[in-house]
């Protein structure tokens, strides 16, 4: 076969030659660019941020060759507003990143959430004091009122003051409870009754 007639532009080899040709160039140029965009090779160690301020973070972030989001907001009475708690990925010693990849911050929120007041009126008091924690309420004086009840809730009272159930209060806040005691007087138990 003479090699002009196959490399005439006619001949469907010449398409197929040309169309490999280029294929082949843009597969080169695409793992080229590749490997350029993508930093392969250049990771480094992801730092510990937990503890410092978000705010200098963001505003120093390419300082830290990272693009620093906030993802969520907590509320920790112990911890200054604005500082992060968690960060993701998190910074174990083992994680390596590339520079320039998101780190997302879990910080801490200035503004305690809110939560409804439960109805502690006619629970026990221990029954009240776990309803209490678990939605965060701290349980404060104990008033103890005569009653044959004993230990049974009959009111609620925030900041010296009643407060209704479904009403909404801050996470953290204290609740003083008005409950039963027993009276010297009154038996201990119900005597049975002879029918």
């Amino acid at each position: 076969m003479d090699l002009k007639k196959i490399l005439s532009p006619k001949r469907i080899w010449f398409h197929l030659l040309l169309a490999t040709g280029i294929t082949i160039l843009i597969v080169v140029i695409f793992l080229i660019s590749l490997h350029f965009f993508t930093r392969h090779g250049q990771e480094v160690e992801m730092p510990n941020f937990v503890g410092q301020d978000s705010k200098e973070l963001i505003a120093n972030s390419l300082s830290y060759d990272f693009i620093f989001v906030v993802s969520d907001y907590i509320y920790d009475k112990n911890s200054k507003p604005g500082l992060v708690l968690k960060q993701n990925p998190e910074a174990n010693g083992k994680t390596m990143v590339k520079k320039g990849r998101k780190v997302y911050l879990t910080v801490a929120s200035p503004i305690p959430p809110k939560v409804k007041m439960p109805e502690l009126k006619d629970v026990s008091l221990r029954q009240a004091e776990i309803m209490l924690k678990a939605i965060g309420l701290q349980l404060g004086d104990v008033i103890y009122k005569p009653s044959p009840f004993e230990n049974a809730v009959f009111e609620q009272l925030y900041k010296g003051r009643a407060i209704a159930p479904g009403t909404e209060i801050s996470v953290g806040e204290t609740i003083a409870l008005v409950v039963g005691r027993n009276v010297d007087n009154l038996p201990d138990s119900i005597p049975p009754t002879n029918e």
